[in-house]
């Protein structure tokens, strides 16, 4: 049966979606051939979503025959078909699926694509697979037909401005019995797609491993299935190249890049299930994403089920993949994905397994591992927080940055320990470069101390934890007290005790500093953390770190409380405070300067700038005056 009403109707194309299409038909890759990958992909995902919804609606398999997909070159009138017999489209599936893009990631793909040399590699990434096909086509025509529909709608744009959608003929009816018929009218460069042996090149490339058999359809001949249509995952490591782990990883994952590490294992016992899991070698682009969704496929005896099942942590969601359960019932529902007990254990399991093959090559190959932690430490240090039982195997596969060097380890850090020290330290801030010059590290310095500078935004979150490593707990140099005193300086002539005739009296400096400071502080201490600057701001021995403490009142998720000021009594701006405290005004700019001078070397402004311009000023004038 098809629509009595036969008018086409024209709509426009999402903003996104026209500017990518733009791109497309003026041809931004170099490499075209992807366009096919990316419609036996789309084919594939419609065959597995027909295979699970007949899980529970058998009938509707009754028509449209034995699932497949079939590539139909045309010579003479120039058309490529590709044709599935999948779950198909009705006509609001095909204006949200080939006319919107719902994800975000369509705008970041095109931002992207201003840093890339050549785009090809971006497709996959983002999503927008079908809109490569205007690439060698000047008119695209779907027709689909939603599987147990008996209406076929067909939509058709030339990559302009927008789309028409209009009921198909009875030809169309007769001809898509279930499922999606693509058809591209080719560009004239584009005729080498019609070449039986380029289709079988692209296929054996990239789509060899599709679960379903792909076919071609000569224009002379009986159709031929061209490709294994094997289930990779479920053959034995013995029979599998590295050639074919890399097709593999490339067609799950839709990606171009080849994996960092490769996981292959068949699970026995109490469960039966194989596991092929891969760690991408460039960042995939929703890594980020507030949802931390993982992108592994669970099937159940080769049927696609879902590829939002949590198979894996949110700290291990960078991976990409498959795990095929021998057991689980094909019918899962969603809740039945959450609370289900073997998907459970089969988390545990898989996450624990991961984790020992990071270690593994970490040990083994160190230079690989830096590759993977390079791109995905920060979404594993999530794990340090939210994963208790893994944290210390977590801790040890960190690779810092430090005080002493790049890549190193908290073993390594806890080996090259001072006498007497007994805290692993560390800094968080937004750079290197503003850590590295952080009067903070100055009395650590002095000792040789090594310190942890960490700037990834979730160094503020892991490090507010309560952490050790092997049993040596971490301390924050801008939390609470500081006290260096068991370990000696490495140059003992250059001690930052300074005589007591050169230091200011403490209880008189705190004094006046917190007379004209008022509550802008929580407290003023005499530092142990300094040796040349004059002050520093630091946050209290309870709550979160300074930097977590910013960022939560950058994000209007609490207010930040109030710093400690510490001053280096030894410093001359300090001791001149005490020889002012007579002169209030003096010694409130003074006051003022202290805390002013730490917010910058914190990365913060001033809270009042014309203000501190206007005493840096006046004490820049009185100084000028007594020399003058």
């Amino acid at each position: 049966m098809t629509t009595t009403d036969t008018a086409a109707e024209t709509k426009p194309f999402q903003a996104e979606v026209a500017e990518l299409l733009n791109l497309m038909v003026h041809s931004v890759y170099s490499e075209t051939d992807i366009f096919l990958r990316e419609l036996i992909s789309n084919a594939s995902d419609a065959l597995d979503k027909l295979r699970y919804e007949s899980i529970s609606k058998p009938e509707l398999m009754a028509e449209g025959g034995e699932p497949k997909i079939r590539i139909i070159p045309k010579k003479a009138p120039d058309t490529l078909t590709v044709r599935d017999n999948g779950i198909g489209m009705d006509r609001q599936e095909l204006i949200d699926n080939l006319g919107t893009i719902a994800k975000s990631g369509t705008k970041s793909f095109l931002s992207k694509l201003t840093e890339a040399k050549d785009g090809a590699g971006l497709i996959g990434q983002f999503g927008v697979g079908f809109y490569a096909a205007f690439m060698v086509a000047d008119k695209i025509t779907v027709t689909s037909r939603r599987a147990g529909s008996g209406e076929v709608w067909t939509w058709t744009s030339s990559g302009g401005a927008g789309f028409d959608i209009a009921p198909g003929s009875e030809e169309d009816a007769a001809r898509v019995e279930r499922g999606t018929e693509i058809v591209l009218h080719l560009k004239p460069d584009a005729s080498k797609y019609l070449e039986a042996y380029q289709i079988e090149r692209i296929v054996g490339e990239y789509s060899d491993n599709i679960q379903f058999p792909i076919e071609l359809v000569p224009e002379e001949g009986e159709p031929r299935q061209i490709n294994s249509a094997s289930a990779l995952w479920q053959r034995s490591k013995s029979e599998l190249t590295e050639e074919d782990y890399k097709k593999a990883y490339q067609q799950v994952a839709n990606a171009f890049d080849e994996p960092a590490m490769t996981l292959h294992y068949r699970a026995e016992g109490r469960q039966s299930y194989v596991v092929m899991l891969f760690a991408p070698s460039t960042k995939p682009f929703d890594l980020f994403e507030p949802e931390r969704k993982g992108r592994v496929k669970l099937y159940v005896r080769r049927v696609f089920i879902t590829a939002d099942a949590d198979l894996l942590p949110p700290y291990l969601r960078f991976l990409r993949g498959v795990i095929d359960s021998e057991d689980l019932p094909l019918n899962l529902s969603r809740e039945m994905l959450q609370n289900n007990p073997q998907l459970a254990q089969i988390r545990k399991a898989v996450t624990g397994k991961v984790i020992g093959e990071l270690e593994s090559l970490a040990d083994k190959q160190p230079e690989q591992f830096g590759k993977i932690w390079d791109s995905f430490g920060p979404v594993l240090k999530e794990g340090i927080y939210e994963d208790y039982e893994r944290r210390e195997k977590l801790l040890s596969l960190g690779r810092f940055t430090t005080t002493a060097g790049e890549n190193r380890t908290l073993a390594q850090y806890v080996e090259a320990m001072k006498e007497n020290q007994t805290e692993i330290y560390y800094l968080v801030g937004d750079s290197i470069e503003r850590l590295k010059s952080n009067p903070k590290l100055e009395s650590a310095t002095a000792r040789g101390i090594e310190v942890l500078l960490l700037t990834d935004p979730v160094d503020a979150f892991w490090t507010s934890a309560p952490l050790d490593f092997g049993g040596k707990p971490l301390k924050s140099l801008s939390q609470g007290d500081i006290n260096f005193d068991l370990i000696p300086k490495l140059d003992a002539d250059k001690s930052e005790d300074k005589p007591d005739e050169t230091k200011a009296d403490e209880a008189t400096v705190i004094a006046v500093i917190k007379d004209a400071l008022g509550d802008r502080v929580s407290d003023v201490k005499a530092s142990q953390r300094l040796t040349s600057s004059a002050s520093c701001l630091v946050a209290g021995g309870f709550g979160p770190d300074r930097e977590l403490e910013k960022m939560l009142a950058r994000a209007n998720k609490g207010a930040a409380t109030k710093p400690i000021l510490e001053v280096n009594l030894g410093h001359p701006l300090v001791t001149a405070l005490a020889d002012a405290k007579a002169d209030k005004a003096e010694a409130s700019d003074l006051s003022f300067l202290l805390l002013e001078q730490a917010q910058i070397l914190d990365g913060e402004l001033p809270e009042d700038p014309a203000a501190f311009a206007g005493r840096l000023n006046r004490l820049v004038l009185r100084g000028l005056a007594a020399h003058g």
